[in-house]
């Protein structure tokens, strides 16, 4: 009786599996056709690299080999055995019933599985994914399952349904669950909908990018060829659940892009018909942690900045991936870019304006604490609105107020920059008084912004009102004066606490006209004693 002559075979690598080369190569061609080799014979040893499923997957092709061709297939270990009958020609050529064919047969009920089995077949794709593609197996296994969506759903999840009303139920309930979709989509909305009405949703965020990628590229709903709604709210609802269950982070985000894009797009072609500018923002918080190309992101950027006169501080309010900057200030300055430019300035324009106006200094007020927050990224969020969005400028001193209250280490200078977005013309009294008050602001600020506001700062009764005096023709600083910087700020600092005084007895407009225009020697000393 001659000796069984044993074979070597090492997989990927990792493992080396000690076999009957008689046995073996019964069954697989590709074993058989590298044992005719003449180097190989000689050594009795085969290096076999990217085998589908690693040892797990030669450890079940030995199984059926040593069994003479019998394996138990399951709707979970069908995907591998099918990808590792391929790869080692396991066909009739060698074996009559060999292992694709058997493989085949079991996959050829697929469509009367279960809706779990569909999903555990699905699952175990995930390691053997760039094989199950290749070799077809994939793509059986999604045409299963988007049947079985169809069957037990009302509305053709492979046609556009941006307009037209759908309903949903389980495989195991025959209730209809129906939702219009022409209504205004706010996160509350999504969330209800996503939760009642669609529900295969959850069943499939245990699914790998991946596979999901795969189930759009099926439907011709890929990226810029989505067009259906059910799936763009599919999407958003995976992507959601992705980032609440910790599945993404930074070394993995980069698997989620595609589909991140693919529900923009989605979110794009629907647009304000079926999305508020809130859910515009629910939709950007989602997405913006995926990578976003950037084209992809300014179109939704876009739809936002179109209608951001809806939109509410809480809308703003996203966080910042700007290391230390809690909220993403860049974004919002974008949003009003865009706003400006597609907002002309005719009437019905202007009164949006306005809105965003408001929306914007309520905006400054709140990320003025955070001491991350450069001046020069302040200046240009209260800046990005022409002069004409904001009727009083009282929003945007408060907000330079709590900007100086939270960072008390600036310099002069930079709190003189700070206030050049002001507008003094457009304070109101009580903003002026208070801005004469502050110790924050510069002493010239403060002059500025009382001089600018004299015509509207009630008055005593006079005899005869002094001619209205131009900027210039005040003397803000004593330029005679040579002594040293430091008396030059008290000086001021004695001018402004001064000013205060006589403004506070309704005194200012006639303190202004009769003592510092008609008697300039009176000015003078003002300056140097009060």
């Amino acid at each position: 009786m001659p000796k069984p002559c044993y074979l070597q075979i090492n997989i990927n690598g990792q493992h080396i599996f000690l076999v009957n080369e008689k046995i073996i190569s019964r069954y697989c061609g590709r074993v058989k056709k590298m044992l005719n080799h003449e180097d190989r014979r000689k050594n009795l040893e085969i290096r076999i690299n990217d085998f589908p499923g690693g040892s797990r997957g030669f450890e079940l092709v030995s199984m059926f080999c040593y069994n003479k061709g019998k394996i138990t297939i399951t709707v979970a270990n069908v995907p591998l055995l099918y990808c590792c009958a391929i790869y080692l020609g396991m066909n009739e050529d060698l074996f009559t019933n060999n292992l694709l064919q058997q493989t085949e047969t079991f996959v050829k009920g697929i469509y009367y599985w279960k809706w779990n089995d569909i999903l555990a077949s699905l699952m175990s794709c995930e390691l053997l994914y760039t094989y199950a593609d290749c070799y077809g197996i994939l793509d059986k296994i999604i045409c299963a399952l988007l049947s079985k969506i169809a069957q037990n759903s009302d509305a053709n999840l492979f046609s556009s349904s941006s307009s037209s009303s759908s309903s949903y139920s389980s495989p195991d309930s025959n209730s209809a669950k129906r939702f219009s979709s022409s209504t205004k989509t706010t996160p509350e909305k999504v969330n209800s909908t996503l939760q009642s009405k669609a529900w295969w949703f959850d069943d499939l965020t245990s699914l790998h990018p991946k596979i999901i990628e795969k189930l759009f590229q099926c439907v011709g709903a890929y990226k810029t060829d989505n067009n259906n709604l059910v799936l763009t709210r599919f999407l958003l609802h995976y992507l959601k659940t992705a980032t609440q269950t910790r599945a993404v982070n930074c070394r993995n985000s980069n698997e989620y892009a595609a589909l991140a894009e693919t529900a923009v797009y989605g979110v794009i072609l629907v647009g304000k018909k079926i999305f508020s500018c809130r859910g515009l923002f629910w939709v950007l918080r989602i997405v913006s942690g995926f990578g976003l190309s950037r084209d992809c992101r300014t179109e939704l950027e876009k739809m936002i900045g179109g209608m951001l006169e809806q939109a509410t501080l809480d809308d703003l309010l996203v966080s910042g991936h700007e290391k230390g900057v809690y909220y993403d200030v860049d974004l919002v300055i974008r949003l009003v870019r865009l706003f400006v430019d597609i907002n002309g300035s005719d009437g019905v324009s202007m009164q949006k304006m306005k809105r965003v106006g408001r929306l914007v200094d309520k905006y400054l007020r709140e990320i003025s604490p955070d001491h991350n927050l450069k001046i020069s990224k302040f200046l240009r969020v209260a800046e990005c609105l022409p002069d004409s969005a904001r009727d009083c400028f009282d929003g945007v001193y408060r907000a330079i107020d709590i900007y100086l209250e939270s960072h008390p280490t600036i310099t002069f200078e930079e709190r003189s920059r700070l206030c050049r977005c002001l507008n003094y013309s457009k304070l109101s009294f009580e903003a002026s008084k208070d801005i004469a008050k502050s110790p924050r602001i510069p002493p010239r600020i403060a002059m500025q912004a009382l001089i600018s506001h004299q015509t509207k700062i009630p008055t005593s009764d006079i005899g005869t009102k002094s001619p209205r005096m131009n900027h210039s023709q005040v003397v803000l600083y004593n330029e005679a004066n040579t002594g040293s910087l430091k008396e030059k700020t008290q000086n001021q600092e004695r001018m402004q606490r001064r000013v205060v005084e006589v403004e506070m007895n309704g005194q200012v407009s006639k303190f202004v006209s009769h003592k510092m225009l008609l008697n300039p020697a009176r000015s003078r000393a003002l300056l140097r004693f009060c």
